[in-house]
């Protein structure tokens, strides 16, 4: 099964391709015009063993609000479209997952119905001159499109810098334990519904 996906959107405010290989090796192509957000997703597709391409031209004159919340949506629909009826998948993934002094939980259910609980606590405004409140416009922007709740939680952590990238590792993690295959439910899509 070829579980990819392309996604194009383009709005007044940014200009978005975005293609997604859930079974991929890792390889990043990222160019958001935002340098932050650049290596997030980098390390995202490395730790979560998905091949990602991101290209973005968005209103980043104005600030980073717009293209960051609009990547998210995008990746969001994308692992929709590389899943597909999701058969066979094990829908759920957790992890702990420690960077230096930071502690991350992160756990998902790709259930259907977009949830996020989001308590990173991040100290700085800014990282760089990335605005930290837009990791949880990003996370909000992916579940609200790809349908799956997501609990994510610092236990521990003084850096904003690694708590961040604890964030983006913890996740992929966690979501690619949740979209890998189950032999023992193959071709069964795992829920009592019969749909998620």
């Amino acid at each position: 099964m070829n579980r990819t996906s392309e996604i194009k959107r383009k709005t007044a405010e940014t200009d978005i391709f975005l293609r997604l290989d859930l079974d991929g090796t890792g390889i990043a192509d990222i160019d958001t015009g935002v340098g932050f957000l650049d290596h997030m997703l980098t390390l995202f597709a490395r730790h979560g063993n998905f091949d990602l391409t991101v290209r973005c031209d968005g209103d980043v004159r104005v600030d980073y609000h717009h293209s960051v919340e609009d990547i998210g949506i995008c990746l969001g629909k994308a692992f929709t479209g590389a899943l597909g009826d999701k058969a066979g998948i094990k829908r759920y993934g957790d992890i702990i997952l420690p960077m230096d002094e930071a502690l991350i939980l992160c756990a998902v259910d790709i259930s259907g119905r977009g949830h996020l609980a989001c308590d990173l606590d991040i100290r700085a405004k800014k990282i760089g001159d990335f605005d930290t409140e837009l990791i949880e416009e990003f996370f909000l922007g992916l579940v609200r499109n790809f349908g799956v709740t997501l609990h994510i939680r610092k236990l521990a952590g003084r850096n904003s810098h690694h708590i961040a990238e604890g964030a983006f590792k913890a996740f992929a993690r966690a979501i690619s334990e949740a979209v890998s295959g189950d032999p023992r439910n193959a071709g069964r899509v795992p829920s009592t519904k019969g749909v998620l």
